[in-house]
């Protein structure tokens, strides 16, 4: 099993149609979410919204793209973490105010909807997702006030949790990024206009220059020659998702001023240095353990093969419905090369291991290849709680590590060895203080307050004014 993260975003303001360049921008960012795809498009304050389950090249052809006229609009990939799997609960989020249409991409997760949802009255909001909930607040603040940074601001200030937001009020877009800065959000200029994206390959695609990432706790209002920018109040240190750097993030990302793929390679190294290992081979489980193979493979000295090969019309085999699905998507999606492996001590590397069943199905096709050892070194220390905060992970029972120690999980999958990266060495390579970081799947200590859970610091979001 891979972990799953709920979404990502594309929203453009710019002089000329947008449709098609979300389009592509969302086809970049597929491996976030492939349950739904969605494009909402403002022209005249209304607000053409086209959504459905699948893959972005399945929800979107060229009429439908066509159809969608507007020089303002949002996008968004979608894997669920709240609510049940249907196109309704795919985004963008539609809905109207006295201010006009609004709609509402969101990546992340509110840990506190429905307990404001109760407070605030919202009847009928049972089986609603976190989004839906927000939407509702937001509609009843939009009608209260004619200044939408001001709405905004108000509806995030009573939720809590990880959010990156766009949204359009009429022909008018915003985007906002959590206190914490759990999720990413980045803002760039193309030549007609303004792009805000989840990762900055999208600004690659689209010619756009990168300008920053949306800071933690800010608003910005984004027009086509320029971004207006409101800070809503933010706690005392971050809490940047970890799991972005290990996994999610695309390796040539560039978040929050790091190159994801040089701290995987970091990652790597030091899990290297701090498993001397006799072996023959460094092997990646592609893709997702390349860079940390390759920065183990600097560090040891071992030589990098790819003795596994990807087949790559294979989705991802996290986002399979069913375990028995996921189980052979794993034998569809990779072989080994038996000509290299063979009778070979391999160093197998991959960036985490979640439930075990995906990398037990890895070993096991190694040994049937001949393979003469295996090693499994892992870029991310145990997971053992669970990700209240965009991640679907929701319980300690679907974790290999869960009351286990790394003996047992070794038995478990069948490797002659196993190690993961340190704590300590997983933070030196993403380059933040511990402080700064969200690992509360890791050491069950999460940035904000989650009920029944151990809250990182005494800081509360409640406790801090709004500004602005």
């Amino acid at each position: 099993m891979r972990a799953r993260e709920c979404c990502g975003i594309v929203a453009i303001n710019s002089k000329s149609s947008i449709a098609k360049k979300i389009f592509f921008g969302l086809k970049v960012i597929q491996h976030r979410g492939q349950e739904a795809a969605g494009i909402a498009v403002a022209k005249d304050m209304k607000i053409t919204c086209v959504k459905s389950s699948g893959l972005v090249h399945e929800v979107f052809d060229k009429d439908t793209l066509e159809r969608l006229e507007g020089n303002v609009g949002i996008g968004h990939v979608r894997y669920s973490t709240t609510g049940v799997k249907t196109a309704d609960e795919a985004h963008p989020i539609t809905a109207t105010t006295s201010n006009g249409d609004i709609a509402i991409c969101h990546n992340g997760e509110f840990v506190n909807a429905e307990r404001v949802a109760l407070e605030k009255k919202l009847s009928g909001y049972e089986g609603e997702t976190d989004t839906e909930i927000l939407a509702r607040i937001l509609v009843k603040e939009l009608d209260t006030t004619s200044d939408p940074t001001r709405a905004i601001s108000r509806t995030l200030s009573k939720l809590r949790g990880a959010y990156s937001l766009a949204i359009l009020v009429g022909d008018r877009l915003f985007a906002a990024r959590d206190p914490h800065g759990i999720r990413p959000l980045c803002l760039g200029r193309m030549k007609e206009g303004h792009v805000v994206a989840s990762e900055t390959p999208i600004l690659d695609l689209l010619e756009a220059e990168f300008i920053r990432d949306l800071k933690p706790g800010e608003i910005v209002e984004v027009g086509n020659d320029l971004a207006k920018s409101f800070e809503m109040a933010r706690p005392e240190h971050t809490g940047h998702c970890m799991f972005e750097y290990v996994y999610f993030s695309r390796p040539d990302n560039l978040l929050d001023g790091r190159l994801v793929y040089d701290v995987r390679k970091r990652i790597g190294q030091i899990l290297a240095r701090e498993n001397e290992t006799n072996a023959d081979l460094v092997v990646p489980v592609p893709d997702s353990g390349r860079a940390h193979a390759a920065g183990f493979a600097d560090e040891s000295g071992l030589p990098l093969v790819e003795g596994l090969i990807k087949n790559r019309f294979v989705e991802r085999t996290f986002i399979l419905p069913e375990q028995r699905e996921r189980e052979i998507g794993v034998l569809l999606k990779l072989n080994p090369i038996r000509s290299l492996v063979e009778d070979k001590k391999i160093v197998l590397v991959d960036d985490s291991i979640i439930r075990g069943t995906t990398m037990k199905k890895i070993v096991n096709i190694l040994k049937k290849a001949g393979t003469g050892k295996v090693h499994v070194r892992v870029g991310c220390p145990p997971i053992r709680h669970p990700c209240y905060l965009g991640i679907d992970m929701k319980t300690r029972d679907q974790f290999v590590a869960n009351d286990r120690s790394v003996e047992e999980i070794r038995e478990e999958i069948g490797a002659d060895s196993l190690a993961y990266v340190s704590l300590e060495g997983l933070v030196e390579a993403i380059d933040y203080p511990k402080e700064e970081l969200c690992l509360g799947c890791l050491t069950g200590e999460y940035p904000v307050e989650i009920d029944g859970e151990k809250l990182r610091r005494r800081e509360r979001l409640e406790d801090f004014t709004e500004k602005g």
